[in-house]
Parts: C-alpha cells; sequence; structure tokens
C-alpha cells in the first residue's frame, strides 16, 4: 500500500476557492515555471486531480503549489491546479496564494510590501497590504494582456450565432458581450451558462487555433466570459467566467478581468489612468487599473493591475491512498 500525503491550506478569493500545497508536492525539472508545468503535466497530474476533483475537491476548486524561484531576484515560483488543468496563469489563485503564504509564513518578501512570482506566463509582480498579519489587499502586476482577435461566430445550438472575441490575459478567453441573441447574464442561471460554455468552448476549439506567440506551450481557449449589466451602479462591468467543465467563477477571475481590460483597451474603452472595477456572478469585486503599455508580437498590449482580497478558511491535510478506487478522484457531468 503506498499513501501520499498532502498538507494544504485553503482559502478563497473573493468567493472562489484557494487550495495552497505547502508540503507534498512534487519535485520538478525545468530551468523555468513553464518547464515545470510541462513536467508536471507529463509525470504529476494525477496530484492535481487527486486535490481538485471530488471527492477531496469540488467543481470549482482552484490550487497552487509553490517552488523556489529560479532568478535569485525573485522570490518565489508558483503552479497553479485546478479542475480544468495546470494553467499558466491564476489571478484569483495569485491573491488567495500569496494571501496565505504570507500569514502562514511561507513566503519571506525580499521588500517588504511587494513580491516577484514567477510564474508559467512569466514574471508576476505583487503589491499588498498588511494589518499585524492580516493581509488586507493583494494587487498584482500580470503578464503583457492584449485582444487576440475579434468578431469570431459561432453558432450555439439554443442561442443561435453568437459574437465574440478572444483575449489573452494569461489564458485565452473567449468574451461575448451582450448582442442580439444573448441579452446578457442578468437573464440567465448558472446552469444555462455552464451548458452554453462547453458547447461554443468546442467548436471555438475546432474552428479555431489559438496559440501564444511567445510561449507555444499556452495554447487553446480555455475559458468563456459571458458579460452583463452591473449589480452595483459604482462598477464598470460585470461577468460569468466558465472554467473547467462545471464551473462558473465566483470571483471576478484575474486573468478574465485582464483579457476584458485588453479588450477595451484595443477598442478605446479604457485607458490609461481610469479605474476597472469588475464585478463577478456573486456581485464581488476586482479592481484593474493599467499599469503599462507594451506589445505582443506587434499587437497593442497592457500589463493590467488587478487588485482584490482573500480570507484563510482552515488546514487540510489529504491522503491520495492507492486502496482508495477514487485516489484520482472524479466528476459528474
Amino acid at each position: 500500500m503506498a499513501r501520499k500525503t498532502f498538507f494544504c491550506i485553503d482559502a478563497h478569493t473573493c468567493g472562489n476557492p484557494v487550495r495552497l500545497v505547502a508540503g507534498g508536492g512534487p519535485i520538478l525539472q525545468g530551468s523555468n515555471m513553464s518547464e515545470k508545468r510541462q513536467h508536471f503535466l507529463r509525470d504529476y497530474d494525477w496530484i492535481r486531480q487527486g486535490l481538485m476533483f471530488e471527492p477531496r475537491g469540488h467543481d470549482m476548486m482552484s490550487g497552487s503549489i509553490l517552488y523556489p524561484p529560479h532568478d535569485p531576484a525573485n522570490d518565489i515560483g508558483v503552479l497553479y491546479i485546478e479542475t480544468s488543468g495546470c494553467l499558466p496563469m491564476c489571478g484569483h489563485g495569485t491573491i488567495g496564494t500569496v494571501t496565505i503564504a504570507l500569514e502562514e509564513g511561507l513566503i519571506t518578501p525580499k521588500t517588504p510590501g511587494q513580491l516577484r512570482l514567477e510564474t508559467p506566463a512569466g514574471l508576476v509582480k505583487v503589491s499588498y497590504t498588511q494589518e499585524g498579519k492580516k493581509v488586507k489587499t493583494v494587487k498584482l502586476t500580470n503578464v503583457a494582456s492584449y485582444l487576440e482577435t475579434e468578431n469570431l461566430t459561432v453558432e450555439c445550438t439554443e442561442l443561435g450565432e453568437l459574437t465574440l472575441d478572444v483575449a489573452y490575459g494569461g489564458n485565452f478567453y473567449g468574451i461575448i458581450d451582450p448582442q442580439k441573441n444573448f441579452a446578457g447574464i442578468q437573464d440567465f442561471t448558472a446552469d444555462k451558462l455552464i451548458a452554453w460554455s462547453r458547447e461554443i468552448r468546442k467548436r471555438m476549439n475546432e474552428r479555431y487555433t489559438f496559440v501564444h506567440p511567445e510561449n507555444d506551450t499556452i495554447r487553446g481557449l480555455s475559458h468563456i466570459l459571458w458579460a452583463g449589466e452591473p449589480l452595483a451602479p459604482t462598477s464598470t462591468a460585470r461577468n460569468a467566467v466558465f472554467y473547467g467543465d462545471k464551473a462558473i467563477d465566483r470571483s471576478p477571475c484575474g486573468t478574465g478581468t485582464s483579457a476584458r481590460m485588453a479588450q477595451w483597451y484595443a477598442k478605446g474603452l479604457l485607458k490609461p489612468g481610469q479605474e476597472f472595477i469588475h464585478e463577478s456572478y456573486i456581485g464581488s469585486i476586482f479592481r484593474g487599473t493599467i499599469e503599462g503599455e507594451t506589445t505582443v508580437a506587434g499587437k497593442p498590449a497592457i500589463l493590467p493591475g488587478i487588485e482584490g482580497w482573500a480570507m484563510v478558511t482552515g488546514l487540510n491535510t489529504i491522503f491520495l491512498d492507492d486502496e482508495d478506487p477514487y485516489v484520482h478522484g472524479f466528476q459528474v457531468i
């Protein structure tokens, strides 16, 4: 019999879960976090499945594993795991991971109030505020985000033809704004959005190819962002982000907010100095700002700043036992 033990600390970022694996993560080979991600996907994806899927996780579960930085100027390396896979980047996961790691003493910042994180998508800079031991806010400056393409069409069996833009914010997002056949998320339940998202994502990936021009390990449309009317008059926009096979993000989604801001920037709807207040499906908020302007393979791009908060919810020692028929978890769709 073999039983693997994982020491985890759980939290949520604006409503969406984060499970930080503080002990038990695998040793990975690679000169950067992108290469380590590929090693994890080849040999250790069973860890992700066991910790994220039922019966130890659930449909919305997200997590992370910490690694020493490759560059001594940086503070930590982060690998992101969730039900949908091992992501290049995760915004809500970064906010939760930083909160957990600081409050539980897993990271000693080289510069108080700031962190430099190595992620599979690239360097992410973080600032945070604390009151005593408690982390109050975390703001990340994300990787370069850009509008990949616009006005693509896809057929949805129940809704009919939809037009969407595809933007990159650490992952590729299909963004569906209110239009003729879709009035906005305020008119639809989450179960409807989930069912439509699975169909749309499948058809989009069959019809189009999406590959990051500077990192070909980042490929494929992984998320669908549905837009709608904000709940609060002070908010800029509202979204419901679909990921995995059954999940609607309870947070406003950090990489989704980055992609949305990049879309607005490319269309002239968002400019440096303007705040982008983004609501989630449940009404929680991220505050977005443009921290810099750049290009990606000749396309106009931004460095999005995303600010949010997280709360630590508990400690969790998890066993993956070879005698358990569900050692690698399961999903019910």
